[in-house]
């Protein structure tokens, strides 16, 4: 038995057994079912179930390797793109060399969509698809598992509890994503911090970052490690978030009553709305691979972030949340994929939209909904800032 079994995604071999199992699920029938019809009545849903099975097995039946796979899930991802964005633009692809394998580490702002936008960009470049961190907490389901792991997701652990079981699973994970970066030669995706950044402000957390050098031989000096795991940050941003009103419930939640229950399904709700809901303009944004000579994981953490903020492309959104709140917009704001600077008599049309979604808001965390889409803005303008201090500070001293 393999080290990494209970975590890798499937290989080629494993293909035909799981989706085998996949058809036979009634739960996963029934799901896919509701999901393409939702006004259907249960009976009914019942009835249909052999001819879903049917349709689905028709769709599956030259499926015999993980990449038959991936490029049905590409149509998809396509159709998605064209019902639910106003298309996609993606800059920074002149860093990357298709002869190279990468770790991609981006900022996170919906559970599934995210590396499903970022797998489609390095698709159309001509690259390997990723293999894609997922947490455990989102396999509450049989299915849901063989679903991810046929889609070349491998397992991160959150389900542990005690610090020796935190340590043994980040180890193996650290061990796992070394395998893949240099043996198996693939590209691999993980979210810069667990969860989403629900308040859109987008900041790595130093623990994935440590996960990563656990595996490093003492031997080894912490540059070298970095530049051998070949680390690209990756900005993605959305004009708008379909699940931006429930991630300001929560907020709020937090801030009136110290907390927020999840319902026991509401990971999977949140997937289905972040995938059918409207995004809006879309843009990924690849930063330049990580290369200097850093000597504590802190800095690691600071160079992600630096370049996550710097090369995020603002979104009108952004900018109309920002003047909202502070009533105008720090100077030589611009709409980067458009190459033109943020002006109103520009955005009527978006202005007006935006407003309206804002009124569907509940007011009572509306101003959290507002601040949400405007943060990008604010560590923006903080980031110049603090690049202009240092640099007037070296020049003067």
């Amino acid at each position: 038995m393999n080290q990494f079994d209970d975590i890798r995604p499937y290989s080629d071999a494993e293909i035909a057994p799981v989706i085998d199992r996949l058809l036979k699920n009634k739960e996963l029938l029934a799901t896919f079912t509701r999901f393409r019809f939702p006004s259907l009545p249960d009976f009914l849903v019942r009835l249909v179930l052999p001819i879903v099975r049917q349709f689905l097995a028709k769709k599956v039946e030259k499926v015999k390797t993980v990449r038959d796979f991936q490029v049905l899930i590409k149509h998809y991802v396509d159709r998605m793109l064209r019902e639910t964005s106003s298309g996609l633009t993606v800059t920074g692809k002149r860093y990357l060399d298709t002869n190279k394998n990468y770790l991609f580490i981006s900022n996170h702002r919906d559970i599934a969509v995210d590396p499903a936008i970022i797998n489609l960009a390095l698709y159309n470049c001509d690259f390997t698809t990723l293999q894609i961190a997922t947490g455990n907490n989102l396999f509450t389901k049989s299915y849901v598992s063989d679903l991810m792991r046929i889609n070349k997701s491998f397992i991160v652990n959150r389900s542990a509890t005690k610090p020796r079981e935190k340590l043994k699973a980040a180890k193996l994970l650290s061990a796992y994503i070394y395998h893949v970066m240099t043996e198996l030669k693939d590209n691999l995706w993980i979210a810069q911090r667990e969860g989403r950044a629900k308040n859109g402000i987008d900041r790595t957390n130093s623990a994935v970052i440590g996960m990563l050098a656990l595996n490093k031989p003492k031997t080894v000096e912490l540059c070298d490690y970095i530049r051998e795991l070949n680390i690209v940050p990756v900005s993605i941003s959305y004009e708008r978030d379909p699940c931006d009103i429930a991630k300001a419930k929560e907020l709020y939640a937090h801030k009136e009553h110290g907390g927020y229950k999840k319902d026991e399904h509401e990971d999977a709700g949140s997937i289905a709305k972040g995938i059918t809901g409207f995004k809006g303009r879309i843009h990924v944004a690849f930063g330049e691979p990580l290369n200097d000579n850093y000597m504590t994981t802190d800095e690691v953490v600071a160079e992600i972030d630096k370049k996550i903020i710097s090369n995020y492309v603002l979104q009108a959104s952004n900018c109309i949340a920002y003047q909202e709140i502070h009533g105008s917009l720090p100077e030589n704001i611009v709409i980067t994929h458009q190459r033109i600077p943020f002006c109103e008599d520009d955005f009527v049309t978006e202005i007006q939209q935006f407003r309206q979604h804002l009124a569907q808001c509940d007011e009572a965390y509306r101003d959290i909904l507002l601040a949400m889409y405007a943060n990008p803005v604010v560590c923006q303008q903080s980031q110049k800032t603090t690049h202009t201090s240092t640099h007037t500070t070296s020049q003067t001293t």
